[in-house]
């Protein structure tokens, strides 16, 4: 009887400790995307992109105009021309041919290869920004001794948050 009361009181002693010890856990959340949005690196880098972005388009949309010009000046050629004379530029009209759907190849790459340098370049100018963030967070979880915090941003997978929100404290830490 002796050995079943001690079983069961240290079965208690266990389970109370491992819910001591859990209650420790201190939670907190914080909006990333709105601390973000509002450092002064990433408005600038967001800019950037930006501009970078507008150049590509318009390198696009010049080499376009480019393809249509070409496409209808041949067939203005074409129609005022005689049968005999078009059976003379057949072979030219193949070599045209051939170039305005090499440059349609060449701006559909041009699309693809646009789009791939943005996103290179969206994760270099953003990535130092968000180690910045993390380690200020970090810092300001440790300091208030949070061992979680949790990202509540749009999208995020917090569905309550009734902890203390770290955004101003980490925007404090970050000077913004």
């Amino acid at each position: 009887m002796k050995s079943i009361k001690k079983l069961v009181l240290s079965l208690l002693l266990i389970v109370g400790g491992m819910a001591f010890s859990n209650a420790q856990s201190k939670v907190a959340h914080i909006n990333i995307q709105q601390l973000m949005t509002e450092m002064p690196e990433f408005k600038t880098a967001q800019a950037e992109l930006k501009k970078l972005e507008a150049t590509y388009s318009q390198d696009i949309q010049d080499s376009q105009k480019e393809l249509q010009a070409q496409a209808k000046a041949f067939e203005q050629e074409t129609a005022t021309l005689t049968d005999a004379e078009i059976e003379a530029r057949k072979e030219e009209f193949e070599k045209k041919a051939q170039k305005l759907q090499t440059m349609g190849a060449y701006i559909q790459e041009a699309q693809n290869t646009a789009v791939q340098d943005l996103q290179k370049k969206r994760q270099e100018k953003l990535m130092p920004i968000l180690t910045k963030v993390q380690e200020a967070l970090e810092k300001v979880a440790a300091a208030q001794g949070y061992d979680y915090v949790l990202d509540n941003s749009q999208g995020g997978q917090v569905l309550v948050a009734r902890g203390k929100d770290l955004t101003e404290d980490v925007k404090k830490e970050l000077g913004i």
